[in-house]
């Protein structure tokens, strides 16, 4: 008895240990149950314009680039990658955390592909370094319904024309109207390719630092707003 007690201890304490372990590790395998919305109908920052690679329409034919405009909402603390695929406009959140997944996963595929350990072959590269979750906007045309909704991204690797590609897969969204079932929404499945130097410039645009100054800039203007008064002389 004695022996089993200090036997299950030690595994407690080894079981909670790699715990801790995973649970601060952002990189391959790593998963994320968080869920964050945003107001998508607020006033953005525009961060910039960077480049990317999708499949072209239908999946047709080779990969096409694309300029994908990026800006932030400093209320909801939430990037934005605004796209179009597919004849459906695309409106891409990543959260704070989101963010760091992203930034931890280009750092894990530049040193595979440094110590030339990517693979054509290795499954599920798609999904090797791990996983967030964001909040989707999508609409096909102005008069359509606006579909709103968390989704997984996967964050992985593949090779397209023999050339390895970083990727930023959106899963599927799903969006219910409360008022009638005509109007559900399943949103498309899409993949992002980006080279080393793309996913830089991406990079480059979620600095934190800078995104906290806009935040800043923002609640200071709120203070003024708030502090703002007016004498009546209409008594």
């Amino acid at each position: 008895m004695k022996l089993s007690f200090h036997t299950a201890a030690l595994g407690a304490v080894f079981c909670a240990a790699l715990c801790v372990m995973l649970g601060s590790c952002a990189t391959a395998g790593g998963t994320v149950t968080e869920s964050f919305t945003v107001d998508s109908r607020g006033t953005p920052v525009t961060l910039g314009e960077i480049e990317l690679q999708m499949e072209s329409f239908l999946g047709l034919g080779n990969l096409k680039k694309i300029a994908v405009p990026v800006t932030y909402y400093p209320k909801d603390d939430a990037v934005c990658l605004q796209y179009r695929y597919n004849l459906i406009n695309f409106y891409q959140f990543w959260s704070r955390k989101g963010r760091m997944y992203f930034q931890s996963a280009l750092d894990s595929y530049n040193n595979d592909y440094n110590e030339r350990n990517l693979s054509r072959n290795e499954r599920k590269s798609g999904e090797k370094y791990g996983e967030t979750v964001g909040y989707l906007v999508w609409q096909q045309g102005n008069f359509l319904v606006r579909a709103e909704g968390n989704m997984k991204i996967h964050f992985g690797y593949t090779f397209k024309n023999r050339a390895p590609f970083f990727t930023v897969l959106q899963l599927q969204a799903e969006y219910t109207d409360e008022m009638t079932r005509d109007n559900d929404r399943t949103s498309d499945v899409v993949l992002m390719y980006f080279t080393r130097a793309q996913a830089a410039a991406l990079a480059a645009l979620l600095d934190q630092e800078i995104l906290d100054q806009y935040k800043l800039n923002v609640s200071s203007d709120k203070d003024k707003n708030d502090d703002y008064y007016m004498e009546r002389d209409d008594y």
